[in-house]
C-alpha cells in the first residue's frame, strides 16, 4: 500500500461530503451520520460524471447527471441496485487523511 496525503482532517464533518484530487484522480470522501469516513472514486459507475456535485444528504449521494442513488455508509447502489462507487482504503496520521490509490485501475 501507497498511501498519501488526501485532506487535513479537520475539512470532514459527519453528515457531509468533501471532494478532493490526488493527482489525476477525482475522489469524494463522505462521513455519513452515524458512520465513519471513506473515499470513493468521484466518477458515477453509470455515465463517468463527477459526484462530486451530487448531492450528499447525511445518509445517501445522488448524481446530479441521472440520478442514480449511493449509500453513503457502503457506496453500493440504492437505485439503481448492482452497481457500487469504487472505494478506497484511507487513514488518519497526523491530522492528514491519506489515501492508498495503488488499487486503481
Amino acid at each position: 500500500m501507497a498511501f498519501q496525503p488526501l485532506c487535513k482532517s479537520n475539512l470532514l464533518y459527519e453528515g457531509e461530503l468533501v471532494p478532493c484530487i490526488v493527482g489525476k484522480t477525482e475522489v469524494v470522501v463522505m462521513w455519513p451520520e452515524g458512520g465513519r469516513p471513506r473515499a470513493f472514486d468521484a466518477a458515477c459507475p453509470h455515465d463517468d460524471v463527477s459526484l462530486a456535485r451530487g448531492v450528499f444528504s447525511g445518509h445517501t449521494l445522488t448524481c446530479i447527471a441521472h440520478g442514480w442513488v449511493f449509500d453513503g455508509h457502503t457506496g453500493e447502489g440504492v437505485a439503481p441496485e448492482g452497481c457500487a462507487m469504487q472505494e478506497y482504503p484511507i487513514r488518519l496520521v497526523d491530522g492528514v487523511v491519506e489515501i492508498d490509490l495503488d488499487d486503481e485501475d
